[in-house]
Order: C-alpha cells, then sequence, then structure tokens
C-alpha cells in the first residue's frame, strides 16, 4: 500500500491527531515526503507496518449530546446543531449520538454505545460541545481510555461560562446525588437527618424556580 496520505488521511488511519503526527515527526519516529507545495504526505507503509497488510479499517467520528430532562429537548437539539455544524466545517463525516438522561447515570443507550465503540477501536475520534456533556463526574476516566486508544477527544467550548441548561442540569445531578443519599440516610429511620435532606431539596428546587 503506497498510496499517499495527507496528514489528515494518516493521522486517521493511525487514530492519533495531526497534531501527534507532526511531533512524531520532529521527534524523528516517521517522516514525510512533501509536495511542490510543501504539504506534508505519508505512505502508510513507511509510518505503520503494521496497518499496511490489513484491509484499512475506518475509524469513525462521533459526536455526543446529552441532557438531563425531556424539559432541556430545546438546549439538546442546541448541542446537535452546533455539533452538526462544527464537524461538517471540519470535513468530518460522523455519526450523532444523544442521550437524555443524568449526567450521573452511567447507563445510558447512548452512552454505552459510545463506550463500545471506543473500546473496539472503531471510533478515532469525539467531539463534544462541553465536558461535562459526557458525565458529570468520571469524564477523566473516559478521557484516559480514549487516550490509550488513540481516540482524538475535541471539546468545542473550553473554559466557556455555563449557560441556564447547563446551570439546571448541575440542579437535576445535585437532586439526584441527595436522593442517593437520603434513600441511604431514611434507612436510619432519623427524623434528624429526613429533615435536613428535604431542607436541601427545598433549597436546590427553589433555586430553579427563580432561575
Amino acid at each position: 500500500m503506497n498510496k499517499l496520505l495527507t496528514i489528515e488521511e494518516a493521522a486517521q488511519q493511525l487514530g492519533v491527531s495531526s497534531i501527534t503526527l507532526r511531533r512524531w515527526e520532529k521527534a524523528g519516529k516517521i517522516t514525510a515526503t512533501r509536495t511542490q507545495g510543501g504539504h506534508r504526505r505519508y505512505v502508510l507503509a513507511d509510518i505503520a507496518p503494521h496497518l499496511a497488510h490489513q484491509s484499512a479499517v475506518v475509524r469513525s467520528t462521533l459526536a455526543y449530546a446529552r441532557v438531563s430532562s425531556h424539559d432541556q429537548r430545546e438546549d439538546l437539539e442546541r448541542q446537535k446543531r452546533v455539533l452538526e455544524m462544527y464537524c461538517a466545517a471540519q470535513g468530518w463525516q460522523f455519526q450523532l449520538i444523544a442521550d437524555l438522561g443524568s449526567g450521573m447515570n452511567y447507563h445510558k443507550k447512548g452512552l454505552r454505545t459510545l463506550l463500545n465503540t471506543i473500546i473496539d477501536g472503531t471510533c478515532g475520534r469525539l467531539v463534544l460541545t462541553h465536558k461535562d456533556r459526557l458525565l458529570r463526574f468520571g469524564a477523566e476516566l473516559v478521557f484516559a481510555v480514549c487516550e490509550a486508544k488513540n481516540v482524538e477527544v475535541v471539546i468545542i467550548n473550553k473554559g466557556a461560562e455555563t449557560t441556564f441548561e447547563e446551570d439546571e442540569d448541575l440542579a437535576h445531578d445535585v437532586l439526584e446525588i441527595i436522593t442517593v443519599f437520603s434513600a441511604r440516610l431514611y434507612d436510619l429511620h432519623s427524623h434528624k437527618n429526613k429533615k435536613i435532606i428535604d431542607g436541601i431539596k427545598e433549597v436546590v428546587e427553589q433555586t430553579q424556580a427563580q432561575e
């Protein structure tokens, strides 16, 4: 397989980013030829001999959107549009996965599909609007798996201010945590614990209503 690949094509074949390829070339780990216009071209047999003798595996780009509740469907559609426009602008063919469920829920159908695709090696890129759209807690663990599987993670809005929908989403997750712990405390048959938990719930719900 002596076809010359662009840096984007080579990166997709290897499941890494274009930046990684440039870093490897600078370190002398791989070599690239140059076109008359000065653009990099790679021969797969030179940079990854083990792949040159295999049928090419197309690694997909997955775009993931999530909200916590049915009344946030408008925000879910907004996330989808942002992901679609961003991926299209990059020229990426992609699969859009959307979930409706708490960021504390690790058993959502879309999330499980996403994780299975990453683990089986057929995902080359994961695109999110925000980091916490993946999971409220535990996203770093998923990102570590992505790194081990050479999956590029693209977060469109890094460090952007949170929106009303995201604040509301966080409130849903806080209420879920409270519900879990309250169930455990209720088992202790403590009237004091019940009063504390109910008070916290009331504060969170009032905050949501004011927003």
